[in-house]
């Protein structure tokens, strides 16, 4: 087909000439559309890359063009309102319509089908409380007994979120929407920008295995670095990040055409590498030694909220962490439990879909747990996993949070529209890019007053919600005013799927279930490794 497609352009031509019709206008006009086919022919006959091209020049190339525009065609005119992945757009329009504060109602009844598995209800009550009368802006307490600086949090904050993996202009929205709504903005792990300062929002200063802003040349903590970055007023709480739920035990990622100098200078980085955070930390290799760099963390940050953020893996080493607080009397100020459907700007696709404990499974088993060490009275919960509206804060602290965390329904509040381009520098709204052209259309003035509105218009969802259930207080939410349809006949609550354990179980005072017999044998305070070894194996 390539020679024969060839042959007939070149014979074309000829004749052409041949004949004089070379002289009228219309000849140049179709030479001008002819060479550029034949120049991609030669082109695609002579490469090597691809098999397609060679066998069917030009006219291959329209396979690329289709695989470039499918998403978006699937997007706005195939895919259905409540099945977008990974978000619908009935949950986009949500946050759309609340950050630009326009009508976020719905016509003639739900969309979604009420006898479908995994459709989630709240039982509301007869005597539904007057939403006027509650507080419009819950917040809690972060900080125990050893916090000499706690914080007012609100019940609804912008999750982990790095200046490199997102730009500039959608760090300083974000900033100027906490600043404005009184919320507080996670920096993420790539460290303390002058973005992250621009308005003087809240910030919870975000740690992880590469220890940005606070590393020395070598790559590890700096406690020099660390007392200077977490002695700024507006940094209120700090969380070192053990794992996250997009990527759990990989390690972040930055590509090298995101590592600018800017960027590079703030991380204390070589620009244009490729940044891979290594999947474990330097500072510590047991749960002890975690307990310990969380006291030093406090001390060197006199007395701020310290905390960590995990996406649960081995339960056994939860257990061990909860053996090394009792053990060293250290305990953290609060803990971030991210779901392994949490967001990322790039990871490799089978940690993407395949590795780590989704929020649901995982929030409830470290509230349990640390109700059973008799531990949770002391320590917040902070829940993330596609949290998006009122009813999803609902539901995380039904589970056992106490506050929620959001990072790709605030990138939407900032203008994503979910292109899915955020590993490739090409995001068309400027907010996942460092390219310059692309982040000067994501306008900061506009755009961080849409943050601040999503976050105040699903806060007071939120607390409408309460009233309904006849609520006036965050504590008194729990696992039994959330339903889920488990069969097409058959739906349970949040009760019967996560049952509770009983305060101070795991201290010796109660049963064990088999599960946490294991769990409690295994585990180890010293080691982050279980001791299998201990287990008891009865014979038939």
């Amino acid at each position: 087909m390539r020679k024969s497609f060839l042959l007939i352009v070149i014979l074309f031509v000829l004749a052409s000439i041949g004949s004089g019709i070379y002289f009228h206008p219309g000849f140049y006009l179709l030479l001008i559309i002819t060479l550029p086919l034949l120049v991609l022919t030669l082109i695609d006959i002579n490469q090597k890359k691809h098999a397609l091209l060679r066998n069917f020049p030009v006219l291959g190339r329209t396979r690329y063009m289709a695989e470039w525009l499918r998403p978006k065609f699937y997007q706005y005119f195939i895919e259905p309102d409540t099945d977008g992945r990974p978000f619908s757009r009935l949950n986009r329009n949500i946050i759309y319509r609340r950050a630009k504060n326009v009508l976020d109602t719905a016509p003639f009844g739900t969309q979604l089908n009420v006898y479908d598995e995994g459709y989630e209800w709240m039982n509301h009550s007869i005597n539904a409380l007057d939403p006027h009368n509650l507080d419009h802006h819950p917040r809690v307490k972060v900080g125990g007994k050893d916090c000499t600086q706690p914080y007012m949090c609100s019940v609804f904050n912008v999750s982990a979120m790095s200046f490199g993996s997102l730009s500039k202009n959608a760090i300083m929205a974000l900033n100027g929407g906490a600043a404005m709504g009184g919320f507080a903005h996670n920096t993420g792990e790539g460290g303390i920008s002058p973005y992250h300062n621009k308005f003087n929002g809240d910030l919870i200063y975000q740690i992880g295995t590469g220890y940005f802003g606070c590393r020395d040349e070598d790559g590890n903590f700096s406690d020099a670095l660390f007392k200077e970055r977490t002695a700024a007023k507006n940094v209120k709480m700090i969380e070192i990040k053990l794992s996250q739920g997009a990527k759990p035990g990989h390690g972040g990622i930055l590509p090298a055409r995101k590592a600018t100098p800017e960027i590079a200078k703030i991380r204390n980085i070589q620009p244009y590498e490729d940044v891979l955070s290594p999947p474990f930390h330097k500072a510590f290799d047991t749960p002890v030694g975690l307990l310990h760099f969380i006291k030093k963390c406090r001390d060197l940050s006199e007395g701020k909220p310290i905390g960590f953020k995990l996406c649960l893996g081995h339960k056994s080493e939860f257990v061990a962490i909860c053996k090394a607080m009792l053990k060293t009397g250290i305990k953290p100020d609060f803990i971030s439990v991210d779901g392994a459907e949490g967001g990322t700007g790039a990871a490799p696709l089978e940690f993407s879909n395949s590795v780590g404990t989704p929020y649901k499974e995982a929030l409830s088993f470290v509230y349990n747990t640390l109700v059973g060490f008799d531990l949770k009275k002391e320590i917040i919960l902070i829940a993330s996993g596609k949290i998006v509206s009122g009813f999803d804060i609902f539901k995380s602290i039904a589970l056992g949070a106490d506050l929620c965390y959001s990072a790709r329904a605030m990138m939407m509040a900032v203008g994503c529209i979910q292109a899915l381009e955020c590993n490739q520098n090409t995001c068309p709204t400027g907010v996942a890019t460092q390219n310059e052209s692309l982040v000067k259309g994501l306008v900061v003035e506009e755009k961080k007053v849409r943050v601040a509105n999503y976050h105040k218009d699903t806060v007071e969802s939120f607390v409408h919600l309460m009233a309904a259930a006849g609520i006036d207080h965050l504590d008194k939410i729990n696992r039994t005013h959330v339903i889920l349809r488990v069969e097409e006949h058959v739906a349970k609550s949040y009760y019967d799927l996560y049952p509770y354990l009983t305060e101070g179980c795991l201290l010796g005072h109660n049963p064990l279930s088999d599960e946490y017999k294991m769990l409690m044998a295994v585990a180890d305070p010293e080691s982050f490794e279980p001791k299998f070894e201990s287990i008891s194996i009865e014979e038939d």
